[in-house]
This record gives C-alpha cells, structure tokens and sequence, in this order.
C-alpha cells in the first residue's frame, strides 16, 4: 500500500471533517432547516436537540475521492462502487433535503436502480451455498436478479433502520469491513483490499464526531451509502474469492438482513404497514431497557452500540476462524438466529 496515497488521504479526511464545521455554520446561517434533524417526535428519533446530517455528504465527497485518486494513481476504476454508491446516496440524499418522498415510491426507485444497476453490472451472486438456489440462480436470470434485488433492498434498508443511534451504523459497517479487508488482503485481492481500507480509515474519522457524542449524523443519504458499499464489497469479495463459504458472508451481514426480514413479518402480524417505522426494533427496545435503569438518555444511546456490536463481533469470531468450512458456517449462522430471537423475547418481557 503506497504511503503517499495514505498520507495523502489522511490529509483529506481531516480537510474533509473539518470543513464540514464550517459547511454546518454556514447553513445554519443561511438555511437553518437544511440538513437538520429536527424531528424530535418521530418514532425513531432519541436526541433532545437538532442534529447536522452532513455526515454522509463528507464521506460520499471523500468516497469519490478515493475513486479518483486509485483511477489516477493505479488504473483501478470501481465503476461497480461509483454507480451503486453514487444514485443510492443520492436517493437517500432528497430525504435528508426533506423532500417527503412517500415509502412506496422510494421502493419502487430502489427496485428500478437495482435492476437497471445489476444488469449493468453483471454483478450477480455466483454461489449461495444452498444447492437448490443454485441450480434456479444458473437456470433462470430473473430469479438470480430478482435474489441479488432483495439482498440489495435488506442490506440498504437494514442500514438505513438501524441508523440514528450514535455509533450504531457506524462500529457495525466498521466491522465488516474490516473483516472484508482481510478476506480480500490474505487473498491477495489487494485492489478490493486497499479500498476497503481506505473506507475504513474515513469511517474512523467520522466515528469521532459520532460516538459516544454526535456532533453529525450519517442522514439518509449517509446511511445508503454505507449499506450500498457494504452489499457491493460483499458480492464481489464473495467472487473474488470462492473458496470462502457462501454462509460466512451471510453471518457477518446478518443483523442488518434479519433486522428488516424480522420486522417485516412481525408488522404482517400485528396488520401494521412495513414500510412504516414503529419502535419496537430490538435497538429501540433495548435503549428503553438501558434508559429505564439509569435515566441517562446519552449514556443509554451510546451504550446501544458498544453492546450490539460487543456481541455480534465476538459472535462473529468462530466464523472468522473458519470461513472456509461451508458445514460449520451453514450450522453456525444458526447461532445468531437464537441469539436474536432469545435476546428479542428477553427485552420486549422487560419493557412490558
């Protein structure tokens, strides 16, 4: 890995952030409801005060620096990264202009994007670990884009929900890429490798102005972004390198997939709309839970994060060590199915 480039790099991400204070005081002068979360009454929101969501601006900004920077100085041109990243930030981008777009239609945007972006792409799932699945994803193209369109949809949609809690989104997707950056550094995929760590060192730079305090929020732009790059890195790290077993990537995406799947059924159940936001996610339960024992609302938010990702990493661990057996990661990742649930049912008794 060139130190100049990181070097350099560095540079920008602090230029980056500390720019984006200015940037903050500038709208608060001119357009003091750009850009500010001041929807203190709606069903996920936690903080007292306005916050800035600038945050996903400043790392789209230095996202498509990395991008020029490794087209100029090694050739390397992520277009796969560039179009998924770009319109999907910029979808989430118009709600964080407050520009209202209704859930459907925002679905429906999603739904075309992705197909639009896949066939484009070519970038689709080569190996689901489940023999059936791969008979009907080598058979039939429509059903292998219709299954790329839905992981697509649950990981954007996972990290778009479980945004908003100061740390949250942010330790989590740190997690995985780091973990994508050693499967693709012990590989020798080192164009993805060196991407991903570049990612990595600005999402660091972000998690200072958001955790344990936030002076930023992601928005919905920001949160897009991140979920976008998270299913785009996974897909083509899973390419990359086959000998790594399918489940593996499907245990280190799972609380952002099982976060919306989990949710979607329960509305069905209870006859609620799942395009709606409620409270009753296990994050949201879990802050009522912390919330109730020490009547600190700062320390309860930030606390959300380090025991979530606490436990999804050391979780994580035994699938980290054995990656490469498909039997242990296809029975393992029925680990975190247990753990959810039972940690759910726990919670949700307490809170009645």
């Amino acid at each position: 890995m060139d130190l100049n480039n990181l070097i350099l790099l560095l540079i920008l991400v602090s230029l980056g952030f500390y720019f984006n204070k200015y940037f903050i005081l500038t709208l608060k002068k001119n357009y003091p409801k750009l850009l500010i979360d001041d929807q203190l009454k709606k069903p996920q929101a936690f903080h007292e005060s306005p916050i800035p969501t600038t945050g996903g601006v400043v790392i789209f900004f230095l996202f498509l620096v990395v991008c020029l920077d490794l087209f100029i100085t090694k050739k390397i041109f992520f277009f796969e990264y560039i179009s998924f990243c770009t319109l999907f930030f910029l979808l989430g981008f118009a709600d964080d202009l407050k520009t209202n777009i209704k859930p459907k239609v925002r679905l429906f945007l999603m739904f075309i994007f992705l197909i639009m972006l896949i066939k484009y792409n070519n970038l689709y799932i080569n190996n689901t670990g489940i023999e059936v699945l791969n008979k009907w994803i080598t058979s039939s193209e429509i059903f292998s884009l219709i299954l790329v369109c839905l992981c697509f949809l649950f990981i954007i949609n996972g990290a778009n929900l479980i945004d908003g809690y100061n740390g949250l989104l942010g330790i989590h997707s740190l997690i995985i890429f780091i973990n994508l950056f050693f499967v693709n550094f012990n590989s020798g995929a080192n164009n993805l490798a060196i991407f991903l760590f570049f990612m990595i060192v600005i999402l660091l730079t972000f998690l200072l102005f958001n955790f344990p305090n936030a002076k930023i929020f992601l928005g919905d732009g920001g949160s897009y972004l991140l979920g976008s790059f998270i299913a785009v890195s996974t897909i083509m790290t899973s390419i990359e390198n086959p000998d790594v077993s399918p489940f593996y990537f499907c245990i280190i995406l799972f609380y952002l997939f099982f976060e919306v799947f989990f949710s979607f059924f329960r509305k069905l159940i209870k006859k609620q709309s799942p395009l709606y936001p409620d409270t009753k996610h296990l994050h949201m339960l879990l802050y009522k839970t912390l919330l109730k024992k020490n009547k600190d609302k700062l320390k309860s938010n930030f606390s959300v994060s380090i025991i979530i990702n606490t436990i999804y990493f050391t979780l994580t661990i035994p699938a980290i060590l054995m990656m490469k057996d498909g039997l242990f990661c296809k029975y393992y990742s029925m680990v975190f199915f247990i753990v959810y649930a039972f940690s759910y049912k726990l919670i949700n008794q307490k809170i009645k």
